[in-house]
């Protein structure tokens, strides 16, 4: 029989000869195995790789692949490799807690990846390996590797083995890790850990979105990234979110995305101005306090958040040509600022709408620079009032194409990238398909907006019902989509419940 003090000296003369194990981890444990505290080797440590880039983006499958992906990626050497049942929640949380203490990294154990792991295994070049519950245990000694197995059980406070290689962990990497927490890659963050990294949960693969990310990276501002995932990718699209993120800026309602996650109940018109709206019939206190109570009826029947908002006509469509001939009349800036600034003060999202006449829409977007910087102001387009060289308000009905609108969002993506700003709400009401020219071509794919189609047609309920039919039928994609209620001109006007009984069910409801 080999005694526990024979045994600690072929670990000691392995060392020595370069090869095998090295001695046990703690005084406790030499004690017990009867060797001389002068006689144990000096600790390991992993040695480990700080990502080249800025940015990484790490496109592995969930639970092995993205455990080897991290592993391959920050361990150049490991003295000690953990395999845990891949699977199975109190094996894996063993491992987790165990691997900060070795600087080891850990690796799911799963019959089909074994594979995977064992070329995995040879690459790091361990001296031992952990398995830790009885089907890591099984699925390690079935692959006959050579490598040292040392059994461990799952636990709340794991033991390590007296005769474990003495190990350190290793210096800190300065890396944050992005982890989606709707995946199962407990391995991955694991091996994060054990590495000193930030690990950073999100909730999905856009850190814009969650609020708790948002707060971490912003309390700690990432330099080195790796994200776990193919859906956080491209790399430089993930920069720049994460430069939004690292503000902590967030939208009424939470997170740095518009849609989805919030449902906007907004009240319309100008400010001052009865005739154009809901807005203008009282002061601004009265119109926040408005908006507020008409939003509220839609809490009970929204599985999303519901934010109060304005929709401010910004330039009002004029029957004359006015000073600058456009047929448009631009409110300055500092008209709007007040109504502006307290409405998201008090919470609301305030969207400016543009009734170009026969202005350019960059242009004229161009005019409200000043309050597009600010975090809770998107845009909308009224292609009613957009006209041709010949034609008159209320004439006829006017249209856009959909490379104007492009340009227009294209600018206002731009200008939102450059400033760091949460995801704007860009907004294009439609009542007859006519009004947006080759509607298949409108860009939806800019990171920082979210583009939404709003149906604003008027009249008896079968009449909005046949609209709101063309208009879902019509849009690009799956674009979400608004619906307004007028109080005067709709017959009956819908109740909250009745209007968010349409499919899909709209994400902004307007009030005019």
């Amino acid at each position: 029989m080999i005694t526990a003090r024979a045994r600690m000296r072929s670990l000691l003369v392995a060392v020595a000869t370069g090869a095998g194990l090295v001695g046990c981890t703690t005084s406790a444990a030499t004690h017990a195995s009867g060797a001389d505290a002068t006689t144990r080797s000096p600790a390991l440590a992993a040695e480990l790789t700080r990502p080249s880039q800025e940015t990484t983006v790490l496109d592995a499958p969930p639970g092995p692949g993205s455990a080897i992906a991290v592993s391959s990626l920050l361990f150049r050497r490991a003295p000690v490799v953990i395999e845990a049942a891949a699977g199975d929640a109190a094996s894996m949380a063993t491992a987790a807690a165990i691997a900060p203490r070795l600087g080891a990294p850990v690796l799911p154990a799963a019959q089909q990846e074994q594979a995977a792991v064992g070329r995995e295994l040879k690459r790091l070049a361990p001296h031992a390996i952990l398995a830790v519950g009885a089907e890591a245990q099984r699925l390690v000694r079935s692959s006959r590797t050579a490598v040292p197995v040392y059994d461990v059980q799952p636990a709340d406070s794991p033991t390590l083995p007296a005769d474990l290689p003495t190990v350190r962990a290793p210096k800190h990497l300065a890396v944050t890790v992005l982890v989606d927490v709707t995946r199962d890659d407990a391995a991955a963050t694991a091996t994060a850990h054990a590495v000193g990294a930030t690990v950073v949960p999100v909730h999905g693969a856009d850190p814009r979105a969650d609020a708790a990310a948002i707060e971490a990276l912003h309390r700690t501002p990432p330099r080195v990234v790796v994200a776990v995932g193919g859906a956080f990718g491209p790399a430089d699209r993930l920069r720049t979110r994460l430069a939004v993120a690292a503000t902590g800026t967030q939208l009424p309602g939470g997170g740095q995305t518009m849609l989805p996650g919030r449902r906007l109940v907004c009240l319309y018109g100008h400010p001052g101005t009865r005739a154009l709206g809901v807005l203008g019939e009282q002061d601004l206190g009265a119109s926040i306090d408005r908006a507020r109570q008409t939003a509220k009826a839609y809490e009970p029947l929204s599985d999303v958040p519901v934010v109060p908002g304005f929709e401010i006509i910004a330039t009002v469509a004029e029957g004359g040509p006015g000073p600058d001939g456009d047929f448009s009349s631009e409110s300055t800036v500092e008209s709007l600022r007040p109504w502006v600034e307290q409405a998201g003060a008090a919470g609301l999202y305030v969207v400016l709408d543009l009734q170009p006449g026969r202005a350019d829409l960059t242009a004229q977007a161009q005019r409200y620079e000043p309050l597009l910087l600010m975090p809770h102001v998107g845009l909308a387009v009224d292609p009613e009032w957009k006209l041709g060289p010949d034609q008159v308000p209320l004439k006829q009905i006017g249209g856009i194409d959909a490379a104007e609108v492009n340009r227009t969002e294209a600018w206002l993506a731009d200008l939102t990238a450059q400033h760091a700003l949460p995801q704007k709400l860009f907004v294009i009401h439609q009542f007859r398909l006519s009004m947006i020219r080759d509607e298949p071509a409108l860009d939806t794919t800019h990171d920082e907006l979210a583009v939404l189609i709003h149906m604003d047609g008027q009249g008896s309920t079968g009449q909005k019902d046949a609209t709101w039919h063309s208009v879902v039928t019509a849009r690009p994609t799956d674009l979400p989509l608004g619906w307004k209620n007028f109080y005067d001109e709709d017959h009956p006007m819908l109740t909250p419940e009745q209007t968010m009984s349409r499919r899909p069910a709209p994400v902004m409801i307007t009030y005019q």
